[in-house]
């Protein structure tokens, strides 16, 4: 993965900032800290992140599926099928996330990780693994909700929200 990689200078004589900032002149404090940027700020090829995204992004989708196909097969109806893939989904991303496979598998991935449900058990999972500092209880249980807790706090508020307006727009007798 060459592209993320910090460039280092490509010239080093070239005065260093101490002198530059010793310096009076705007404009060339100004030139040499635009210089400075661009030297080491990583390139990135949008092009191949996205075909990066799009290839573990459908790979994702396969397994999830797959694993519904599998379900299916084995019995179940379409609604179960499906719960029983979220639960597999969800359960196999907290996995790899707990082994730090998950982390590898974003920094190649990208934005192709982020499909809802594996990404938001990585999201949910990721902080409870750092409780090594405060202890299992107050880590695991405290951390666990970095994520989760606003999700399900305005995933409740807006369902509020709209049951009330459901309920007017009923009374009302427009729905």
């Amino acid at each position: 993965m060459q592209e993320n990689k910090k460039k280092e200078p490509e010239n080093m004589n070239k005065p260093s900032m101490k002198d530059v900032l010793n310096q009076t002149d705007v404009n060339t404090r100004q030139q040499f800290y635009n210089q400075y940027v661009k030297d080491v700020t990583p390139t990135h090829n949008c092009f191949a992140n996205v075909c990066k995204a799009f290839l573990i992004g459908g790979i994702i989708c396969t397994i999830g599926q797959g694993l519904l196909n599998l379900y299916i097969a084995m019995g179940f109806n379409k609604e179960v099928a499906a719960l029983y893939n979220i639960i597999s989904l969800v359960g196999l991303s907290a996995l790899l996330t707990g082994l730090g496979w998950y982390a590898k598998l974003a920094k190649f991935g990208g934005a192709g990780t982020l499909v809802p449900i594996t990404g938001f058990a990585n999201s949910v999972a990721a902080p409870a693994i750092e409780f090594k500092k405060e202890g299992q209880v107050f880590g695991i249980g405290c951390k666990i909700f970095n994520i989760a807790g606003p999700v399900i706090l305005y995933g409740i508020v807006i369902s509020w929200i709209l049951g009330v307006i459901y309920y007017i727009l009923l009374r009302l007798g427009i729905v």
